[in-house]
């Protein structure tokens, strides 16, 4: 019991973790409807920046800051590429992607792992030292809830802002926000710059988590983030209640209970990436064969 225990609180938490990233990823999927693939680079950003900060002394909450505003920065140079030099989509987060690779060596001094052991960090100081000596032990657990339910709520409450309802309609209508004199490249551009911050700020969290930053740890995510994504959406659109964030952030953990239980049934690490890549195609297959179902039977009933 107790080690199943143990294996459920480890998918909460590494799928609340990764779910911060997959809610960038939706912005840019479903909202832009931009496969952005800098995604790779800005998730090792994210924790890279917070490994230097840390190390040197800098406070976490504020290592976080820094980390979502790299981000961003990332994400607005491939908004750049893409709406100012015509760069193709995918082009662009590829030509990020790879020059963030040296960014974060350079951000590292060097080093592609830079472990800060026994630093504070968002999970040992501030609110989590405050807790209550009964939940310390799920302290990981409970400062992560915290950290994504602010992300959440702040990313719902921007989509109902002027700006928010902007984005939304430049990812669907391009010629509608035109026509109200704005425009929908740099409407783009922000999304990116958004996505590509909730990445790193995703990065930063597991760093802090892991005490520890590489540069090697984006590898893969945008195929995690786009399986969270299609798994969410496609098994919770239904439930009319339930926000996009919600149901990204469900299919986030979703996914990585999915990867835990091949492990636990005798998986070999060395095949973990191809796992990966066959639950997205599996999720990717379904939520179009679902979406398929109920736009026939929408078209029945009109």
């Amino acid at each position: 019991m107790d080690v199943f225990l143990r294996l459920v609180i480890n998918v909460l938490e590494e799928g609340l973790i990764y779910g911060i990233m997959a809610v960038g990823v939706y912005i840019t999927y479903r909202v832009l409807h931009f496969p952005d693939l800098s995604v790779d680079g800005t998730f090792p950003l994210g924790a890279c920046v917070t490994a230097a900060l840390i190390a040197a002394g800098v406070h976490p909450v504020a290592a976080l800051a820094c980390a979502f505003v790299c981000g961003c920065a990332a994400g607005a140079v491939t908004g750049f590429l893409h709406v100012k030099l015509g760069i193709t989509d995918l082009l662009s987060g590829i030509l990020v992607m790879t020059g963030l690779w040296s960014v974060n060596l350079v951000v590292l001094g060097g080093r592609s792992v830079l472990p800060f052991y026994n630093s504070p960090t968002v999970f040992n100081s501030g609110l989590a030292a405050c807790l209550p000596e009964a939940l310390y032990p799920r302290r990981v657990l409970i400062i992560l809830l915290g950290i994504v339910l602010v992300v959440k709520i702040l990313v719902d409450l921007y989509y109902k802002t002027q700006s928010g309802l902007l984005l939304r309609a430049a990812g669907d209508n391009s010629q509608f926000v035109t026509s109200l004199g704005i425009s929908p490249g740099g409407m783009k551009m922000l999304g990116l710059m958004l996505g590509n911050g909730l990445a790193a700020l995703s990065g930063s969290v597991l760093a802090q988590q892991a005490e520890s930053a590489n540069v090697s740890s984006g590898t893969g995510m945008v195929v995690m983030g786009l399986a969270s994504v299609i798994i969410g959406t496609s098994l919770f659109r239904g439930l009319r209640f339930v926000r996009p964030t919600t149901m990204v952030l469900f299919g986030s953990i979703a996914y990585k209970a999915c990867l835990v239980a091949a492990m636990q049934l005798g998986l070999p690490t060395n095949y973990l990436k191809l796992l990966m890549a066959v639950i997205f195609v599996v999720a990717l297959v379904f939520g179009d064969r679902l979406e398929g179902r109920r736009r026939a039977q929408h078209g029945k009933r009109a």
